[in-house]
């Protein structure tokens, strides 16, 4: 019988991370005068839809083993309730938000659909966001979500809470308030102001918005939730978890995205840390990955919590019972 000590694995899960970031950075900041990619005309003809496959294969080959060797109804329902609130928000934010983040200059990487996303600085609507843009983030959820299920319930089965509807019994309300992350998201945004405006780099035009944008998105569901979820969630898989989405999205953006301007960043919505090395790619499009897969994580945790306590969604989230 092994011993779950979720609040030690969620400290580990940061020490893993710093033994990583820490070297990396100091190496990769020694490249004080990075060189020049020089492109091609055409170099990379829809490579940015071919691209997608890197979230649809994992996808296509994960379902297939959860409907072959997983029966439990309420993961399944678990997963989709996930994927249909995350998704439709992901999309809304990236037709309000993306024209004004992101640069999309390599018409050719693409099928040349477009739907239209605001801007901000134009304060106008633009029909510049590629359909892969919606297919990317739509698989990326999915992907996460199902990456860090079948971590949970079979590679690292063993550190998962083996009966939730014992632990969940004695639950009062879901939803508690969790000030140390409010405190964490408020200092964080305002030290990136900070560094943003004083620090020496050439981006200090314009606000950390995608920064202030990240902070949020892991922010939001933390408050809430996180005093009640932490518990539950298997921290060993959610490591796996970040650090498989990490290696994918560090050879996706790093390597071909940004190089070939698949996508690019618009740098006065940046917070100004940018890796030369990585054709001045932005600290913001590593710290997505943790954002997006910590608030993907939470969310279906809840949600397997608030169906295995077998409560109205009142009840259980906020402890207030409704007369029949």
């Amino acid at each position: 019988m092994i011993n779950l000590t979720p609040k030690r694995d969620f400290k580990v899960f940061f020490a893993m991370m710093g033994t990583l970031i820490i070297p990396a950075a100091l190496t990769l900041f020694r490249v004080e005068r990075p060189g020049t990619l020089v492109i091609p005309a055409d170099p990379t003809p829809l490579g940015y839809t071919w691209s997608l496959l890197l979230f649809i294969i994992p996808i296509l080959t994960i379902v297939a083993w959860l409907y072959i060797n997983h029966d439990e109804k309420f993961i399944r329902k678990s997963f989709w309730l996930t994927i249909g609130l995350l998704t439709p928000i992901g999309f809304l934010l990236d037709i309000l938000l993306g024209s004004t983040f992101f640069t999309f200059l390599n018409h050719n990487a693409t099928l040349q659909i477009y739907l239209p996303g605001y801007n901000f600085s134009a304060r106008a609507w633009l029909w510049n966001l590629p359909v892969e843009e919606f297919i990317f983030y739509g698989t990326g959820f999915i992907a996460i979500l199902l990456f860090y299920i079948w971590c949970d319930e079979y590679w690292l089965l063993a550190y998962n809470v083996p009966d939730y509807r014992s632990e969940t019994k004695d639950i009062k309300r879901i939803l508690v308030f969790h000030p140390w992350s409010v405190v964490l998201g408020i200092f964080l945004i305002i030290i990136a102001v900070i560094y943003k405006k004083f620090f020496p780099h050439p981006y200090h035009e314009g606000f950390p918005g995608y920064f202030t944008f990240l902070v949020a998105v892991s922010i939001t569901p933390s408050c809430a939730f996180f005093k009640t979820s932490s518990r539950f969630i298997n921290w060993r898989a959610f490591s796996f978890t970040f650090f498989f989405l990490l290696l994918i999205s560090l050879m996706w953006e790093a390597t071909l995205a940004t190089p070939y301007q698949w996508w690019g960043y618009n740098y006065k919505q940046m917070l100004g840390i940018t890796v030369g090395a990585w054709s001045r790619l932005p600290i913001e499009a590593v710290m997505l990955w943790m954002s997006v897969t910590f608030t993907t994580v939470i969310i279906y945790e809840v949600i397997k919590i608030w169906f295995n306590s077998g409560k109205k969604a009142m009840e259980a989230f906020f402890g207030i019972r409704t007369k029949i």
